[in-house]
């Protein structure tokens, strides 16, 4: 649970910084884009290898190479000269954060055999990576305001020494046959890669512009090719068999909308408090307490509520909430009461929470045990994919004229968003068993 909270405390406490990177190395919105982007990319791409890494090296050895690089990658950040600097030590926590996701995934699944108490156990660790993504603002802006953006990552150090110190104790992993697919994660890179520069970039440069429309083709043709080496090779890294499962293919389907709206969600209202309602850093973070505290309590109760009612159900209304807080927030503006605009914040709170927990627990149990590396690394791939387009997305169409934060692109976003929830609650709702 620590090293998902330490991962994921990352991606959010990084968004309250953002208006003071800038202000450091004097970038724009594309810069900004990139600096959270480059993480999480990485992160969704890698991890579908890592998922394999972990289940062939052992979980437990997985765990400590992911918190080691990790931890040398946010001192990179922290040391970092210039925005190139920046992102290039950002795409190394990516990387190490990758290898950390499913392996501590698997750790939980050697842990707990009972399908119930794994259910439980998975239900505190989704806490962990909740409370982080809530809670990240608040240390954020605390930190940046006090110390300044760079103590966002060396906060990280610690933690880090922490954990590979309880990692002593962790009985060690067995080791299980799993192929590592070069070809596959290439293509994967490069498709995901491509995407990205073209959705952010697109919104600078301009749709039509030679290198977003020469990203467009490299995105298609890797994305291809990646399709193509998974089908031929003997041990790919992403069975397509196991796409064919409802049970596989919806949660991923889920998990890239429901990520796609909190991470949008949460960039968003960074940039929303800090440009265009004036708030300091720490301001704008001690505007997501109320969430953190909700996004917790929703957390433990999610899994009763699916032993009670089933999981589907479960998951269908926390999609359906959180496409309702997307639509609640369309009538934010620069003098919105800030009362009201904490009140919107809970539905937005209380949906992802609830969907995660039952989603996680459904997805291990559709798969053999032996393959819970791979079905935890290719979720938190889509996971993490969906937050990245998002913040692609929403930078691309929050910069008005001058790189002034734009009311109108903040609405088309939020539209977007809720409109892909809408469409994966009705999937979960048809395809997904009730039990």
């Amino acid at each position: 649970m620590l090293g998902f909270t330490v991962i994921t405390i990352d991606v959010s406490a990084v968004n309250i910084a953002l208006p003071s990177i800038r202000n450091s190395f004097s970038g724009g919105m594309a810069g900004l884009q990139w600096v959270v982007d480059a993480y999480t990319l990485m992160f969704a791409a890698l991890m579908l290898s890592a998922g394999a890494l972990s289940d062939r090296t052992g979980a437990r050895r997985a765990y400590a190479w992911g918190i080691t690089l990790f931890t040398l990658a946010s001192l990179g950040c922290a040391l970092a000269p210039g925005i190139g600097v920046l992102i290039a030590a950002r795409v190394a926590q990516g990387g190490a954060a990758a290898i950390v996701m499913p392996a501590s995934l698997a750790l939980i699944r050697q842990a707990y055999e009972d399908a119930r108490e794994r259910a439980r156990a998975i239900a505190l660790w989704t806490v962990g990576g909740s409370v982080a993504m809530a809670a990240g603002p608040v240390l954020g802006g605390l930190l940046t305001d006090s110390a300044g953006w760079r103590a966002v990552f060396l906060l990280n150090l610690p933690v880090g020494a922490v954990i590979l110190g309880l990692l002593i104790r962790v009985p060690r992993s067995p080791r299980r046959p799993a192929a590592l697919d070069g070809g596959g994660q290439l293509t994967a890179v490069l498709a995901l890669a491509g995407l990205a520069f073209a959705v952010i970039e697109g919104g600078h440069r301009g749709w039509t512009s030679g290198p977003v429309l020469a990203a467009a083709a490299l995105a298609v043709v890797s994305g291809y090719a990646f399709y193509a080496t998974e089908t031929r090779h003997r041990q790919p890294m992403v069975p397509l068999a196991m796409l064919r499962n409802r049970r596989v293919a919806v949660p991923l389907a889920v998990g890239f909308a429901v990520n796609a709206a909190f991470y949008g969600g949460i960039f968003l209202l960074g940039l929303y408090y800090q440009q265009l309602r004036g708030m300091s850093g720490t301001a704008a973070g001690l505007m997501f307490v109320p969430m953190s505290a909700v996004v917790t309590a929703t957390n433990l109760v999610s899994p009763r509520m699916a032993e009670r009612i089933g999981r589907r159900p479960v998951i269908v209304a926390g999609q359906l909430i959180f496409a309702g807080a997307m639509l609640a927030m369309l009538p934010l503006a620069a003098h919105t009461p800030v009362w009201l605009v904490l009140v919107l914040l809970l539905p937005l709170s209380i949906g992802g929470a609830l969907v995660v927990p039952a989603l996680t627990a459904l997805l291990m149990d559709a798969v053999p045990g032996e393959r819970a590396g791979t079905a935890s690394g290719l979720l938190n791939s889509f996971r993490q994919t969906g937050g990245a387009l998002a913040v692609a997305l929403f930078g691309s169409l929050l910069a008005g004229p001058g790189g002034d934060f734009s009311l109108q692109g903040m609405r088309l976003g939020l539209l977007a968003v809720a409109a892909l929830l809408l469409f994966t609650a009705a999937l979960s709702r048809v395809l997904l068993p009730r039990g």
